[in-house]
């Protein structure tokens, strides 16, 4: 059986030919996705410092989300796909695929249940209180209320990304975008006459949007128009434990990313709304770099885990030190810039001096270290194409609980707020340094 054109490209072509090849409609979709962020954060902030404190406390969850299903269980996803493909093994990648789809339905419904009907106590506990509160909660009914069109997503695009095609995900997700933008500003600030919705406008928007392209992504797979067909299967166990074998370990590390960070919220808001707010849109900016570093790392996993299923262990290596290079590179330029002069974020969405100041300070302290978490991020998605994801997961964990300590130290000695700030910092460093470190354990030699 001939191989096909992309995985021959995958297993033979130039390192940096594969990575533009298959980065490139990854970095322009997460390009859209960073632009949504930012137009939805202008948006809500011409709606004053509560309603950017709603977003503050919902932020991190929402990121939970979207880090879980495009980077952990869609990152098991790819990895899974790709290696049954490298394998030659089109059948098991076919079975894998249907199998994603149940998976996809589970965690929908877990978000469903728990952040769609009970976010007002969970958001309480970090602090949130009057019109911020209301704001985050209402928010979040519709949001994760409407769960399943973000999951679908980003677990279709995963199956698409396993078989190389980067592009039509690309696509669906770069074009609902576009209309996620233009729709949230019409909601959120009442544009053409139409009322206006406060911060739910924010969050319609984005089911909606969700949820078209799902239906064009899952068209574009049930119709066998890729390398795979999504048809439907008998429940099989073995590639759902080969999915949660990276996924599952994965869930770990995206919620202890997105736990240090719900964490620190909650330490801020004990220094006030304002800081909370500034600290908010520091942080909004941090979570920003994950999906660049997705860009990159998810034409990694594909690549990686084909390049492993092949048995070329030595390319898989080189591919991801190319890839870590690049987004090293970028997230650095955009954490110098804003160490240097965070007036360029922060003017675009705050004019209260107090918020601004806090934001400030954050960006000072804790950016010029984003290029190693971005460069550690995009490591840990090329991890995942060797199926081995403990040393990967361990980092995070690390990182997680070196940034609760100096944070749970600043609060109890009453510490100035840069210290906290500083924890933050140090979790950066760990990131960079520890997944860089894993490059050299026995999953990525074939031992």
């Amino acid at each position: 059986m001939s191989v096909p054109t992309t995985q021959r490209l995958i297993l033979d072509a130039p390192v940096a030919r594969v990575l533009w090849r298959l980065a490139t409609p990854n970095v322009f979709a997460v390009t859209m996705l960073t632009a949504v962020t930012l137009a939805d954060a202008w948006y809500v902030g011409q709606l004053g410092t509560a309603a950017l404190a709603s977003l503050a406390l919902v932020f991190p969850f929402q990121t939970l989300m979207q880090m879980m299903a495009g980077g952990a269980i869609g990152g098991g996803i790819t990895s899974a796909v790709a290696r049954a493909l490298g394998a030659g093994a089109t059948k098991r990648a076919e079975s894998t695929a249907w199998q994603a789809v149940l998976i996809a339905i589970s965690m929908a419904a877990l978000y469903m249940v728990v952040l769609g009907l009970f976010a007002r106590p969970v958001f309480a506990l970090l602090g949130g209180e009057g019109d911020a509160l209301d704001g985050a909660a209402t928010y979040a009914y519709v949001a994760f209320g409407g769960a399943a069109a973000l999951w679908f997503v980003y677990v279709l695009s995963a199956i698409l990304r396993g078989t190389g095609d980067t592009a039509t995900p690309a696509r669906a997700i770069a074009t609902s975008c576009v209309a996620q933008i233009l729709l949230s500003g019409t909601l959120t600030l009442g544009w053409f006459g139409l009322p206006s919705l406060g911060v739910t406008g924010a969050a319609t928007a984005l089911v909606i949007c969700h949820g078209f392209a799902a239906a064009y992504l899952a068209l574009h797979l049930c119709r066998g128009k890729g390398r795979l067909r999504l048809r439907p299967h008998t429940l099989d166990w073995a590639p759902i434990r080969d999915i949660m074998k990276v996924g599952g370990l994965g869930m770990i590390n995206s919620t202890c990313m997105a736990m240090t960070v719900v964490v620190v919220t909650g330490f801020v808001g004990r220094y006030g709304t304002e800081a909370l707010a500034g600290f908010g849109l520091g942080a909004r900016l941090e979570l920003m770099l994950v999906p660049i570093a997705f860009g990159v790392g998810a034409a990694l996993t594909a690549a990686v885990g084909i390049n492993v299923g092949a048995g070329h262990f030595s390319r898989a290596r080189r591919i991801a030190w190319v890839g870590a290079g690049v987004t090293l590179v970028l997230t650095g330029l955009i954490g110098i810039g804003a160490a240097l002069m965070p007036s360029l974020w922060l003017d675009l969405f705050t004019a209260d001096p107090d918020a601004y100041g806090y934001g400030a300070r954050y960006l000072v302290i804790a950016a010029p270290f984003y290029c190693l978490f971005g460069a550690g991020q995009t490591l840990y998605f090329a991890s995942q194409g060797t199926g081995r994801m403990v040393l990967p997961v361990s980092v995070s964990i690390v990182r997680f609980l070196t940034v609760v300590a100096i944070g749970a130290l600043a609060v109890s000695f009453a510490w100035d707020i840069a210290a906290l700030f500083a924890g933050v910092a140090v979790g950066l460093c760990i990131m960079g340094v520890g997944q860089a470190l894993c490059l050299s354990s026995p999953g990525w030699r074939g031992s």
